[in-house]
C-alpha cells in the first residue's frame, strides 16, 4: 500500500481484503497464522478487530481458544461510506454482536469487544445500538478508532456537526468509559486528553501503523500528565502495522516520543509492554507483572541472537540499573522476534524458537 493514507488505504486494500474473511476456512487460515505469529513474536493478550463477517469472528475465537491465548475482539460494525459487500445495518449489527457476546465472552480467556470500525462508517443509529449493547452487557470492551489522521478528523465533523469534536460523538452515545479502548488517538484535543482520563479511557499506542500511514506522532507524554493521565498501552495495529514484533513497535514509539523531544525511557516502554498494557484492558489483577496469584504468561527473552546484538550486549548479567537500562534500550532498537527465545501461555509452553510453526497457506488456498 505504498504511499496511500488512511481513507484512500481503507478503500484501496482493506476493504478489498476483508472481503474474503465471510469465507469462514479462509478466516480460520489468516487465523491461525495471525496468532501463530503472535506467539512466535511473543504476544500473549491481544486486542483484534475481525471483519463485519460473524463468521471471521467465530473463526478468530475458535483458533485463539485452541491456543489458550487471551483475546479481545468482536465483529466489527460498518453501515455507510464502505462497499456494499461490507456493510450490516444498526439492526442486524446489533443482533449480530448480542449473539456473538452470549457465545463467546467470558469463554475461556475469550473475551468480547464491541467494535463499531469508526464513526465514519457507523450511522448514529448504529452507534446508539452499540451502546446500548455496552449497556446490557457491562463488563464488555469497546474497542474502535479515534482521531488517527487529519482527514478523517475533519469528515467526521461535517457528519456530526453537533459534537463538539470526534470524542464528543462516541461519548453521546455512551460509548466511553473505563473499558473503552480506542486506537491511535493522534489528533487528540487537551480536552479529549482530559475526557479519556475521566472517563478511565485506554488508548492504543501504534506507532508503526501511524508512520507508515503518515497519520501524525502520537502525544505519550500528554497521556502521561499527572493531572490528567491516560491509560496506554502498545499495539501493532497489524496489517497498517508494519510488524507483528512489540520490540520494534516499542523502538518505533521512541522515535515518536524523541521527535517531539520527549524521549520514551527503555523502563516505561517495557512498563508499556508489560502491565501498563494490561492495566489498559482492565486486566492488571490477572497479567503484566509476576505477582504471586497471577496468570503465568510470560516470554523468555534473549538478548544476544544476532552477531550484531553479541557485540552489543555482554553474556553476564547487568551489574546496575542504567546499564540494563541500556540492554533494554538495545532490545527496542535492534530487537525483533529474533529475541523471542519462548513464549509461555498459563504457564505452558506455547512456542520456542525451535518450533516449526506451519503455516496454513502452505497448502492450497481456497
Amino acid at each position: 500500500s505504498y504511499g496511500e493514507q488512511l481513507l484512500e488505504w481503507l478503500n484501496k486494500y482493506t476493504f478489498p481484503t476483508e472481503r474474503k474473511f465471510q469465507d469462514k476456512t479462509y478466516a480460520q487460515q489468516v487465523a491461525s497464522l495471525f496468532l501463530d505469529e503472535l506467539l512466535r513474536n511473543g504476544t500473549t493478550t491481544a486486542v483484534v478487530f475481525t471483519a463485519v463477517f460473524p463468521e471471521s469472528v467465530d473463526a478468530f475465537f475458535t483458533e485463539a481458544q485452541r491456543r489458550n491465548l487471551r483475546a479481545i475482539a468482536g465483529k466489527v460494525m460498518m453501515d455507510r461510506h464502505a462497499p456494499d459487500y461490507l456493510t450490516d445495518t444498526p439492526e442486524s449489527a446489533y443482533q449480530d454482536s448480542k449473539e456473538l457476546i452470549q457465545k463467546w465472552h467470558n469463554q475461556d480467556r475469550l473475551l468480547y469487544a464491541v467494535t463499531p470500525r469508526f464513526a465514519i462508517t457507523s450511522s448514529e443509529a448504529q452507534l446508539r445500538l452499540a451502546g446500548k449493547l455496552l449497556a446490557e452487557f457491562p463488563d464488555v470492551y469497546l474497542h474502535t478508532h479515534l482521531s488517527e489522521n487529519q482527514n478523517e478528523v475533519a469528515w467526521v465533523k461535517e457528519l456530526f456537526p453537533d459534537c463538539n469534536g470526534y470524542l464528543d460523538v462516541y461519548d453521546r452515545l455512551g460509548l466511553v468509559g473505563e473499558r473503552s479502548i480506542f486506537a491511535h488517538c493522534v489528533q487528540l484535543t487537551d480536552l479529549e486528553f482530559n475526557r479519556l482520563s475521566t472517563a478511565q479511557s485506554a488508548i492504543a499506542f501504534c506507532p508503526t501503523s501511524n508512520l507508515f500511514l503518515g497519520s501524525g506522532l502520537f502525544k505519550l507524554h500528554q497521556a502521561k500528565k499527572s493531572e490528567y493521565p491516560v491509560k496506554v498501552g502498545f499495539a501493532t495495529d497489524v496489517g497498517a502495522g508494519t510488524s507483528f514484533s512489540l520490540l520494534q513497535t516499542a523502538g518505533e514509539g521512541y522515535k515518536v516520543t524523541q521527535l517531539q523531544h520527549q524521549p520514551l525511557s527503555p523502563f516505561q516502554a517495557f512498563f508499556l509492554l508489560t502491565l501498563g498494557g494490561a492495566r489498559a484492558l482492565s486486566l492488571d489483577d490477572k497479567i503484566g507483572n509476576f505477582d504471586t496469584g497471577k496468570e503465568a504468561d510470560f516470554v523468555v527473552l534473549d538478548f544476544r541472537p544476532t552477531p550484531l546484538m553479541q557485540f552489543r550486549n555482554p553474556p553476564q548479567l547487568p551489574p546496575t540499573l542504567d546499564a540494563f537500562s541500556e540492554q533494554l534500550f538495545t532490545l527496542m532498537v535492534l530487537g525483533s522476534d529474533r529475541n523471542i527465545r519462548a513464549t509461555y501461555i498459563l504457564g505452558e509452553l506455547a512456542c520456542n524458537r525451535q518450533n516449526n510453526l506451519e503455516s496454513p497457506f502452505n497448502k492450497p488456498l481456497i
